[in-house]
């Protein structure tokens, strides 16, 4: 199988919990906290250990939060490559009310990596250049000096290692903009950003995704729609993929397992057809667990055994 790594440019030790409703002032009764690693690139190499595959997960750890999110990865299996940063790793609260199953997700501030820090990144991926794929996913703390994103992008091509980029905001924006990446997954609204578009309606999504393609922002745009799956672009493709109804207990990691069963499928050696179809099941199968549990693999089998039925390759 072809070599995997992620990048996390912004971890959280996640902290989950339930009580039965939240209200103002009052002492709210929680549940046990369970505690998960967490973060777009750390989440994607999480559901790829769920799959079966192996991907290895770089990312800044700081303080004792970082120490306890690197701990919860090796209990895992999943293979971490931590450097240190002097500013602890933040920590994000989810909480769902058991009186109606409302998710509320409380995320912190990530740490501002200094020059020299992001060095002791590109440093890991120097030992790492002979991977084939490398997933940069999540946010990117505000007020950073330099530009990681740029640093890690112009790498990776130079070393001709495919990059697949999920992220939101200016971060997204400027990596689409350097042109050049394997596959971007943004949802509809992040695509309207991307193709400087006020709103995309459903039967524009194709034409505004090719728009990027053509201008050789990326060759493949797989773009998220929740419940109704995802849409498929390449020059030559454009698939709608929907996968069935099933009961919803958290979107936490749905996007991150989406991506991780692509990327684990392509370093398979399966078609972006096929990676997509299993990307979308696991996307799908996060979506039924509580907290940040993200996909079981036997959840992933049966529901891309669907898809495969509706959607024929």
């Amino acid at each position: 199988m072809a070599k995997i790594i992620t990048l996390t440019l912004n971890p959280a030790l996640d902290c989950a919990s339930t009580t039965e409703r939240i209200v103002a002032d009052g002492k709210l009764r929680c549940s046990s906290p369970i505690f998960e690693p967490g973060g777009g690139g750390i989440n994607v190499s999480r559901a790829i250990h769920k799959l079966g595959g192996k991907s290895v997960a770089i990312y800044p750890a700081g303080g004792s939060t970082g120490q306890h999110l690197t701990q919860l990865l090796e209990q895992e299996g999943v293979s971490a490559s931590p450097s240190s940063c002097a500013q602890w790793t933040r920590q994000n609260l989810n909480v769902v009310t058991s009186s109606d199953n409302a998710q509320y997700r409380f995320i912190m501030p990530g740490a501002e990596l200094t020059i020299e820090e992001q060095s002791a990144l590109l440093d890991i991926f120097e030992v790492n250049k002979d991977a084939e794929y490398c997933v940069i996913s999540g946010s990117v703390a505000d007020n950073m000096p330099g530009d990681i994103v740029a640093d890690v992008i112009a790498f990776c091509q130079a070393q001709k290692i495919k990059v697949i980029y999920d992220g939101s905001g200016a971060s997204l924006e400027n990596a689409v903009n350097r042109g050049g990446l394997y596959l971007i997954k943004p949802n509809a609204n992040e695509l309207a950003v991307l193709t400087n578009s006020d709103f995309i309606e459903p039967a524009e999504l194709e034409e505004k995704a090719r728009q990027i393609i053509k201008e050789g922002k990326a060759e493949i745009v797989l773009v998220s729609l929740g419940p109704q799956g995802a849409l498929l672009v390449t020059k030559d493709i454009c698939e709608q993929v929907v996968p069935p109804r099933v009961q919803k207990n958290s979107t936490v990691g749905a996007g991150d397992s989406l991506v991780g069963a692509t990327v684990l499928s392509l370093a398979e050696g399966m078609s972006i057809r096929e990676a997509a179809r299993r990307g979308v099941a696991a996307g799908t199968a996060a979506t039924m667990n509580h907290g940040t549990e993200l996909c079981k693999a036997a959840d992933v089998q049966r529901l891309y055994d669907w898809i495969l039925k509706k959607y024929p390759l």
